[in-house]
């Protein structure tokens, strides 16, 4: 083999120090992850679009109360 195709010691030294640049995942990490996006996906983000929606549509009803319905005044 010529000197060019070998590798340098400190270049296979850094491959094994630093194979993995992730830090070390805790037990139970995957678990809580897992039940924390339940929880957004099957409680807070519905309860969320709801309020929102809901909202909305008490703005605009009120609205209609104090500046009268859309449209052309009558006739």
């Amino acid at each position: 083999m010529s000197a060019a195709r070998q590798a340098s010691p400190a270049r296979n030294h850094d491959a094994l120090t630093f194979a993995d640049p992730r830090p070390p995942v805790e037990p139970g990490t995957r678990r809580r992850e897992i039940a924390m996006f339940l929880l957004l996906a099957v409680f807070i983000w519905p309860v969320l679009s709801v309020a929102v929606v809901g909202g909305y549509g008490f703005v605009v009803w009120m609205s209609q109360l104090i500046l009268g319905p859309p449209g052309p005044p009558p006739v």
